[in-house]
């Protein structure tokens, strides 16, 4: 008799969604794909951009390959992987450019440094080459949503922060103007949040309460 066939929302396979948000997230634990953290989260909404482009390349990337796994001569596997990635990447940059034409400017090469993004290629290396559509599909979710909170929180905090507004829900001067020091108030936008070294103490502020919730993280280490 034939083993049973394992469900693709099985208790295994949701870990591969589940761990990358927290305890293998790509940014906090293993530390890759950290370039656009610094670079592109001064706004919300160039961070949403950047962690939908990524999203989308990552599954159609980690499904593609997957499908055509057996079919890649091993000695040039990392060379279909890139030719792969870079056709989806220019698929997004011409996509940003129809649509969102102003985000894409503001993106600029960062869009362009997708296929070389460590997260993608490690995703392709270390697990869909070695499975099924299924699971691979999971696992570019999971790594996925986990970049992209890690985005969307650092480009949150240094957009209030550093220009007092959400241009992305059309929201400009959150803060009173009555609070303003110019206006004989207290609060003063603060500019070093529009530096790229500030997202990097937020990254390791992350970094920091995940493990200090999680002991397991700690000992691992």
């Amino acid at each position: 008799m034939s083993a049973k066939k394992e469900s693709l929302f099985s208790k295994k396979n949701m870990k591969l969604i589940k761990d990358p948000l927290n305890d293998s997230n790509p940014i906090s634990i293993q530390v890759l794909g950290i370039c656009s953290a610094l670079a592109i989260t001064i706004m919300l909404e160039n961070a949403f951009v950047m962690s939908m482009s990524v999203l989308f390349v990552l599954i159609m990337a980690n499904v593609i390959v997957s499908v055509i796994r057996n079919m890649i001569p091993d000695k040039i596997r990392i060379i279909v992987q890139l030719v792969i990635v870079a056709t989806l990447v220019i698929t997004v940059d011409q996509i940003l450019k129809a649509f969102v034409y102003e985000v894409s400017k503001q993106l600029s090469v960062f869009v362009g440094l997708i296929i070389t993004n460590c997260i993608i290629m490690g995703r392709l290396e270390a697990f869909a080459l070695g499975n099924k559509v299924g699971p691979s599909f999971l696992d570019a979710i999971g790594n996925a949503f986990g970049y992209t909170w890690i985005l969307l929180v650092v480009g949150l905090i240094r957009e209030v922060f550093g220009s007092g507004s959400l241009t992305m829900f059309g929201l400009e001067g959150l803060i009173p103007e009555s609070w303003m020091i110019e206006n004989g108030g207290f609060y003063e936008h603060n500019g070093l949040m529009l530096l790229s070294p500030i997202a990097l103490f937020l990254v390791a502020g992350v970094i920091w309460v995940q493990r200090a919730k999680n002991r397991k993280l700690i000992e691992e280490n």
